[in-house]
């Protein structure tokens, strides 16, 4: 069944606003796992329905590794996005991703380990494919649009996942090298694990700020340089997406993604948490109805 686009933009640091919005609110959303980053920015662009979520809030008040992500999806969704475009800041892991240049991604390695990364817990255990973990049709309008915008741009890049705050080791910095990975970030999963439970498309922009600390010949990654760095790629960042909202079809086509609940469910019906259902109204409402 066709939808109309509605494009959740999850904006990473230095991203805090973007460009070329109509008719905006700053709305916030209730949700079952608890308060989402900030409020969501509801509005248009170009006359697609926007909905716009600072992924640390306004200010930046929130830790990575606090995120409330459960939170975060959901409140999309019950936003009524159909798709979602995240931008994040991340650190090269490879020498011709320079800081400037922009990494879209295509496969992760999730190294976190302090952060809920499911919505389907004991009671209706679920299980999704993550093997291609993004949506290849968004990826390609994401690069699209950052050349459009004269970015400079790597894509079928792997993202490293470190839970932080801390910035890595040099021996860490090497080892995610040897795993295969090209950025690294801290905040990019378990996002795009939810927004897949969640039968949201997603693909994800990483913004490259540093060469984290793998390089011998460089320095250590320090806030200020990081900041700086950001503060140069947020307009291209603003940029690009509203050159990407202009981009996209007129129609939307169902995607695979859409459905990414179908057979996943494992729990026998009878054995089913009502209170766990009910807390994923919003998240696999689409199943649960079937049920």
């Amino acid at each position: 069944m066709a939808k109309d686009w509605c494009i959740g933009i999850i904006g990473g640091s230095g991203l805090y606003g973007i460009a070329g919005i109509e008719d905006e609110q700053w709305l916030m959303i209730d949700t079952p796992w608890g308060d989402p980053s900030d409020e969501i920015l509801f509005g248009t662009i170009e006359g697609v329905k926007v909905r716009f979520l600072p992924r640390h809030g306004r200010g930046h008040p929130i830790s990575p590794t606090e995120l409330n992500a459960r939170a975060n999806i959901d409140a999309l969704k019950r936003a009524g996005c159909t798709d979602i475009l995240a931008i994040s800041a991340v650190g090269s892991l490879r020498e011709e991703i320079e800081p400037g240049r922009f990494a879209v991604v295509e496969q992760f390695i999730d190294n976190t380990r302090a952060r809920p990364s499911t919505y389907f817990t004991s009671g209706f255990v679920t299980h999704v494919s993550m093997a291609d973990p993004v949506c290849p049709r968004l990826s390609e309008m994401a690069a699209k649009a950052i050349s459009q915008c004269k970015g400079k741009l790597a894509t079928g890049a792997t993202y490293l996942a470190m839970e932080g705050p801390q910035f890595s080791t040099r021996a860490e910095s090497h080892m995610y090298r040897a795993w295969g990975a090209d950025v690294i970030g801290m905040t990019g999963m378990p996002e795009a694990k939810l927004a897949r439970e969640a039968e949201l498309p997603y693909a994800l922009v990483g913004m490259a700020t540093d060469y984290d600390c793998w390089r011998d010949s460089e320095d250590e990654v320090n806030v200020a340089q990081v900041v700086a760095q950001m503060q140069e790629n947020g307009q291209l960042a603003r940029d690009m997406v509203l050159q990407f909202i202009k981009n996209l079809p007129k129609t939307r086509k169902a995607s695979p993604i859409d459905t990414a609940l179908d057979d996943a469910v494992i729990t026998a019906p009878e054995e089913h948490d009502p209170a766990l259902l009910a807390k994923l109204d919003a998240v696999a409402g689409r199943i649960i109805g079937k049920k």
